[in-house]
C-alpha cells in the first residue's frame, strides 16, 4: 500500500489536473499508514452510487459500463476531476463527480484502483487475431502492451466488449464531449469489423 501511496504522489505532481488539496492529502496519508488504510475503507463506504453500475468490486454490472478495478489511481482521481470541471460530460457522472469532495474522489480512485478486475471470454473469439492485430497497431502505444494503461491513460484489459465498442464508435462520431480526445483521430478509419474485434481482444485480455 506504502508503494502505491509513494507513486501516487510523484506522478500527482506531474499533471496539472490534479488540484492541491488532493496533492497535500496524499502527503499527509502517506506519513501515516493507519489513514492509508482508513482512506480505502472511507472509499468503500463512498462507494454507494457507484457500486449501482460499477459493482462493489469495481467490475461493472451492465456490459456499456466500464470496470474500474483495477484502473490507475491517478487515471481514475483525473476522471473525477474532468466530469467534475466539464471537460468531460455523462449524464450521471458530470452530477456524481460535482458531489464529492476531493477526499471522496481521492479515497474513490484509491479503493478501485485496488480491485481486481474479472476477465469474462469473448462471445466472438475467432475475432481474436484480427482484434489482436489492430489492438498492436493502434492501442499499445498510448495503453500499453498488454492494454494495462498509465496514470494519463486507462487500463483496457478486461473491459466488456460492448463498453470498448460503444466508445470507440463515439469517438469515430466525433462525439463533442470528447472533442478534445486523441482518440477521435485514430478511430475516425476505423471500420465496424475492426472496432467489434479488437473489442473482443481487449475483454479477454487478462495480466
Amino acid at each position: 500500500m506504502r508503494a502505491l501511496f509513494v507513486f501516487l504522489i510523484i506522478s500527482f505532481t506531474s499533471l496539472a489536473a490534479a488540484d492541491q488539496n488532493a496533492m497535500q492529502k496524499l502527503n499527509a496519508l502517506l506519513t501515516d499508514p493507519s489513514a492509508q488504510e482508513q482512506a480505502y475503507a472511507a472509499g468503500h463506504e463512498r462507494i454507494t452510487f457507484c457500486k449501482h453500475c460499477h459493482g462493489e468490486d469495481g467490475n461493472s454490472k451492465r456490459n456499456y459500463i466500464p470496470n474500474l478495478a483495477e484502473q490507475n489511481p491517478i487515471y481514475l482521481f483525473n476522471a473525477f476531476e474532468k466530469f467534475a470541471n466539464g471537460e468531460r460530460t455523462d449524464f450521471v457522472m458530470s452530477k456524481l463527480a460535482k458531489n464529492l469532495s476531493i477526499d471522496d474522489r481521492v479515497n474513490i480512485a484509491l479503493y478501485y484502483g485496488q480491485q481486481k478486475v474479472v476477465v469474462i471470454p469473448s462471445e466472438s473469439p475467432n475475432l481474436r487475431d484480427k482484434g489482436q492485430a489492430k489492438f498492436n497497431q493502434v492501442c499499445q502505444g498510448c495503453h500499453g502492451v498488454n492494454g494495462e494503461g498509465k496514470e494519463d491513460m486507462p487500463r483496457l484489459a478486461g473491459q466488456p466488449a460492448e463498453y470498448i465498442t460503444r466508445t470507440l464508435k463515439n469517438f469515430r462520431s466525433k462525439d463533442p464531449s470528447r472533442a478534445a480526445s486523441i482518440m477521435l483521430s485514430i478511430t475516425e478509419n476505423m471500420t465496424d469489423d475492426e472496432i467489434n474485434s479488437v473489442a473482443s481482444y481487449i475483454q479477454e485480455l487478462d495480466i
